[in-house]
């Protein structure tokens, strides 16, 4: 009560007679929590809360100050759980909207397992003429120095040095392709386990 009468005394010094309708009057409160008055805001206070006056001491708005870093923050979060929201929203309908029962998804997710299966035998058979082909090719070069252990040996072809590197890189590049189709694999039968389960309880299926 008496912070109240403070400031509408404070309120009656600060509008002198005749600056009714001069302008607008600003209330702002200080690091003490006391109020203050002017037709003008100070700098050091021009980032917090403020309210307009009129005339007779009656707030007509409230400006906004500057917000702090956790109201920053606790925005951002809001904004992200609600992007999180809507975006499950449209997987759900999509979800709803695309398969009917579980063994939709099931055979879905069986055909897109065996096309990478089908990719990783190709892979798989590819490789195992490759490992056969580089054997040879480290075999006949082994005759030849610096491989062979005959210091009369003759130097090894530039040719077949340059065809085994190849093989050799061909090799390591279709192993990281298989390791990728099996990666993919098991991503794609963990992304359909978690529609699988999603599409059960959006249909409130128990089994």
């Amino acid at each position: 009560m008496r912070k109240y009468l403070l400031a509408i005394g404070l309120l009656t010094f600060a509008v002198p007679a005749g600056a009714a309708g001069d302008g607008e009057i600003y209330r702002w409160v200080d690091e003490e929590g006391n109020y203050h008055y002017g037709d003008s805001v100070p700098a050091k206070y021009a980032e917090q809360n403020k309210e307009v006056l009129t005339d007779e001491g009656v707030v007509v708005d409230r400006i906004r100050g500057r917000k702090t870093d956790e109201e920053l923050a606790a925005e951002a979060r809001a904004a992200e759980i609600a992007l999180a929201e809507e975006l499950q929203l449209r997987a759900d309908k999509a979800l709803l909207s695309t398969y009917l029962t579980v063994d939709e998804i099931l055979m879905h997710r069986d055909r897109r397992v065996e096309l990478f299966q089908a990719q990783s035998r190709v892979t798989e058979l590819f490789l195992t003429n490759l490992g056969t082909r580089l054997a040879k090719l480290e075999r006949e070069a082994s005759r030849y120095s610096p491989y062979s252990s005959n210091p009369d040996a003759a130097q090894v072809d530039p040719e077949l040095v340059s065809e085994i590197k190849d093989t050799r890189s061909t090799i390591e590049r279709h192993e990281s392709n298989l390791e990728q189709f099996q990666l993919d694999e098991q991503q794609i039968v963990a992304r359909f386990d978690g529609d699988i389960d999603r599409f059960k309880a959006l249909k409130g299926i128990d089994e």
